[in-house]
C-alpha cells in the first residue's frame, strides 16, 4: 500500500489551545476507522533547537525556511491513494497554517 508524509505547518505558539489537542488527540480513532494505517508519528521539539546545515558545511540556528510557519509536526501513513491520504489530512484542525500531502517514493 503507498505510503504519506503528512506534513503540519502552524505559527508556533507557547501553548496549544485545548480545543485543538483534544481534535488531534480524536483524529489518530478516525484515521483507523477509515483503514488508515499509522507507520510513524514522532514528536518535534520546538523549532528553536533547529539547526540547518548549508552547503559548504555552514551550520545556522532554526528552520531552513524563513516563513511565519514551522513544521509543527509530521507523521506517515499507509493509504490506498491519494485521495484517502487527503481525506486524513483533512481531519486534522488548522489553526492559521496548513497540511501538506507528500507521496514517499517506494524503494
Amino acid at each position: 500500500m503507498p505510503q504519506y508524509a503528512i506534513l503540519i505547518y502552524e505559527q508556533e505558539v507557547a501553548e496549544i489551545p485545548p480545543e485543538v489537542m483534544a481534535a488531534n488527540m480524536a483524529a489518530g480513532e478516525k484515521i483507523a476507522e477509515m483503514g488508515v494505517r499509522l507507520v510513524y508519528e514522532p514528536a518535534l521539539e520546538p523549532s528553536a533547537t533547529t539547526r540547518t546545515v548549508h552547503k559548504g558545511g555552514l551550520v545556522t540556528d532554526g528552520p531552513f525556511l524563513e516563513s511565519k510557519e514551522v513544521i509543527a509536526g509530521f507523521f506517515v501513513v499507509e493509504a490506498t491513494d491519494m485521495e484517502q491520504a487527503l481525506a486524513v489530512a483533512k481531519l486534522l484542525p488548522i489553526m492559521a497554517g496548513a497540511v501538506e500531502v507528500r507521496p514517499l517514493v517506494d524503494l
